[in-house]
This record gives C-alpha cells, sequence and structure tokens, in this order.
C-alpha cells in the first residue's frame, strides 16, 4: 500500500514537472536546467503520503496542461527575446564600408511597451512566433523527465540532476544546455525574423533562419562566438554559488522531510538579497546569450568566419505587416560581435549600459520562482 502510495506520488510529481518544464523552457530554453536543477537540488518529497493524489494523471492531462503553458508563456517569451534583441545605438553608426547608418531602431523603453509593438504590428501571430521550437523542445525534454527521471522507487533527486555533488550536477547542467541550444537558436531567430514562418514546412522555414553554411555545417551553431562562454558563466553562477548557499541558509527548501518553516527570517531575507545581487551578473549574460543567438555565421570569401550571411534564401519569403515598419532592430549583419566581452564593451557603448539590464526583474522573478518551487 506504501509503495503505491509513494509511486502515486511521483507521478504526480511528474506531472508538476512537466508543467514547469513548459514554463521553464519558455522563459529561458538555453539555461532553464541550471536554474531548475541546481536550486531546487535535491527533490522534497511529501512527507505525508494520506494527502497523495490517488489516481495516476494521463497523458492527455499532461499534454493538456503543457498545451495551456505553451499559450501562456510563449507569447510573453517572444516579448522578452525581442525587447532584449532590440539595437537601439544612441546615435549615428558607421557601416562596415565606412559610411554613416542613420537607422537607430525603434525606441521600446520597456517590456510591456514591446508587447504593445509586437501586436499592433504583427498582431496574435507575431505574440506566436517560436511556437513550434518551444513546443518540440518541451515535449524532448518532457519525455526525458518522464522516461529517465521518474521511478517507481522514491529517491532524492528524482526529477532532477543525479546526486552526484555541486560540481557533477553544474556538468549535468551543461550538458543539458548542450542538448538544448540548437533549438534555443532556432526559437531566438524564429521570435525576431521580420518574416513569416510556416509551422509545418520545416525545411524553408531553416532557409531562412539558417545561412547556407550553418545548414551544411549544423556543428557551427555550437561557435558562434561568445554563445557556449555566456551560457557556461549563467550556469556556474547558478550552480557553483546559488545551489549551495540555497541550501545553506534554507535547508527546509532544499531537503527532503524538513517542514519548510524552520527556516528563518533573518536567513531568508538575506538570500532574496544575494539573489538580488546576483541579478546584477544574471541579467547581463542573458542580454548578451540573446543576442549572440540571433547572430548568424557565414564563412566565405568576403567574410571572415564570424561575419553573417548578407544575402540569403529570405529574399522571396512574405514579411509580417505591411512590410514597412519592422518589430525591432537588429545589428548590421555584416559587422557582427565578435565574443562575449566584444557584445557587452559594444553594446555599452553604443546603446548605453543599461541595456544590458533590460527585463531585470524577468531574470529576478524566475530565480525566486526557482527558489521556491
Amino acid at each position: 500500500m506504501i509503495r503505491s502510495e509513494r509511486h502515486h506520488w511521483h507521478r504526480e510529481r511528474t506531472a508538476q514537472r512537466l508543467c514547469s518544464t513548459a514554463q521553464y523552457t519558455s522563459y529561458r530554453l538555453h539555461s532553464a536546467v541550471d536554474v531548475d536543477l541546481a536550486l531546487n537540488y535535491p527533490a522534497y518529497e511529501h512527507p505525508h503520503p494520506q494527502f497523495i493524489m490517488s489516481e495516476q494523471p494521463t497523458s492527455i492531462v499532461l499534454l493538456l496542461a503543457m498545451g495551456v503553458s505553451l499559450a501562456v508563456f510563449v507569447p510573453l517569451t517572444g516579448v522578452l527575446v525581442r525587447f532584449r534583441a532590440n539595437y537601439n545605438p544612441k546615435g549615428l553608426q558607421l557601416d562596415p564600408e565606412g559610411g554613416t547608418d542613420l537607422y537607430t531602431g525603434p525606441i521600446v523603453k520597456s517590456y510591456f511597451g514591446m508587447l504593445q509593438r509586437v501586436y499592433q504590428l504583427e498582431g496574435w501571430p507575431g505574440l506566436y512566433k517560436g511556437l513550434m521550437p518551444t513546443a518540440i523542445s518541451t515535449l524532448f525534454i518532457s519525455l526525458i523527465v518522464l522516461f529517465t527521471m521518474d521511478t517507481d522507487k522514491p529517491r532524492h533527486g528524482s526529477y532532477r540532476a543525479p546526486e552526484v555533488g555541486i560540481l557533477g550536477t553544474m556538468i549535468y547542467s551543461v550538458i543539458m544546455m548542450i542538448i538544448s541550444l540548437p533549438t534555443a537558436i532556432l526559437t531566438y531567430r524564429s521570435i525576431t525574423t521580420p518574416y513569416k514562418l510556416s509551422y509545418f514546412n520545416a525545411t524553408a522555414s531553416l532557409r531562412i533562419l539558417l545561412t547556407p553554411t550553418e545548414l551544411r555545417r549544423p556543428w557551427i551553431l555550437y561557435l558562434t562566438p561568445g554563445l557556449m562562454a555566456a551560457e557556461v558563466l549563467h550556469i556556474a553562477i547558478v550552480t557553483l554559488f546559488l545551489g549551495p548557499l540555497r541550501r545553506v541558509l534554507l535547508p527546509a527548501l532544499s531537503e527532503p522531510g524538513l517542514i519548510p518553516t524552520g527556516s528563518s527570517t533573518f536567513k531568508l531575507i538575506v538570500y532574496c538579497v544575494i539573489l538580488l545581487i546576483s541579478v546584477l551578473a544574471l541579467t547581463p549574460l542573458e542580454v548578451i546569450a540573446t543576442r549572440l543567438a540571433i547572430q548568424r555565421n557565414h564563412a566565405s570569401p568576403e567574410f571572415n568566419s564570424v561575419a553573417q550571411e548578407v544575402d540569403g534564401d529570405s529574399e522571396d519569403a512574405v514579411l509580417y505587416g505591411n512590410g514597412e515598419e519592422e518589430v525591432i532592430g537588429l545589428r548590421h549583419e555584416g559587422d557582427p560581435y565578435h565574443g562575449l566581452v566584444d557584445c557587452a564593451q559594444r553594446i555599452i557603448n553604443e546603446e548605453g549600459w543599461m541595456t544590458l539590464y533590460r527585463a531585470w526583474w524577468i531574470t529576478l522573478l524566475g530565480g525566486l520562482g526557482s527558489s521556491f518551487a
């Protein structure tokens, strides 16, 4: 009887994990795992089996839960990506040929201002750009949760990284990030592209989102200058700093069997203050990762290895709206960022340091949500 109840508890936790997977995947596809795994590891198990749901959730319920999560979080994530990706230099810029570039991009000062702009120019279809790659990656991660992290035998960390210590958790998170990085790049590019993409014609969509070089050599996506560095730094801060700190200051939220009310108010305040300070480092990394993810790689005699393709297969693609005004401005494709540090320096010099902290409060809310989930 006890075994059956514990089994139902684990199945219930699996359903909750699948719902949160869609949310975290929508919030930060390529670094969701590190926040969730590091802050919540090891898993908290229900101390009272008598309160466990007796019915096992069906696949239909799980799919409906993921569908609702995607319906809510895909538009919000799309607005966040475009807000952080919007290129808005403070003054006139020189193009790659040394001429003056009068383009400054739309001036959008807030997340909700970007939300309004997306809806006005592209409507509901524009808000759901990136739906297909998000759904595919969410389904893939959910299958991993169902088939590799769910067992009948109760154990700590059933739905999180294996119990291999802090360093092992970081390695696990890096591996998960590497697996999900290509879909994250495709998602970010599909969100920021001004062209309409087919939901079911993957070949045509890939020809718009990727350069011929990337299509021939997909692994070059991992060589995007600075992108992997930004992701690994983000994971390191969460797994090597915030995760252990949370387990020290708030053990009741980390260790199974402990009642959460055991943590003192003072320790809770200290952790929240430290989490707020960590946002000063995490938010710039997320903004930089967004800029680098949408930067296409193309190698040809007239461009260096990190330059982007100017003429691609998007000439015949259909634009959103009237095609006269785009939702966001993107950096000139002939003048890409050359790495993590170069990206940060150019953002500060061209757009101001506050650009690195666009929607910082969303990063804070994500950290709080992961900490107390």
